[in-house]
């Protein structure tokens, strides 16, 4: 947690890397909130499908007559929180 810490200090503290002005640009906004935005989505999703399977494979291990009725729903659920993480990769691209 300290080297982010350290990370996004100097990623902000160097100026030079985002224009040749020496300054913060609206597009070097842009790219940083896109770089967030992309691993926000990416660890909530990760975080999100990682609690379904865990459920769901704790709900099938302690009624294994129930796996067939737990299986298609859990993979829908995990396809629809992956598409949440791609539509965000998607629309960071769009903005820029």
């Amino acid at each position: 947690m300290k080297s982010l810490k350290w990370i996004a200090l100097a990623l902000l503290t160097s100026f030079s890397a985002f224009g040749s002005e020496g300054g913060i640009t609206d597009q070097g906004i842009l790219y940083i909130a896109g770089v967030f935005g992309v691993a926000l989505a990416a660890m909530g999703g990760t975080y999100a499908q990682s609690r379904a399977a865990c459920v769901a494979l704790e709900g099938m291990a302690r009624n294994p007559s129930a796996a067939q009725k737990l299986f298609v729903p859990m993979l829908l659920s995990l396809a629809l929180m992956e598409s949440l993480v791609i539509f965000t990769l998607v629309a960071i691209f769009l903005v820029k």
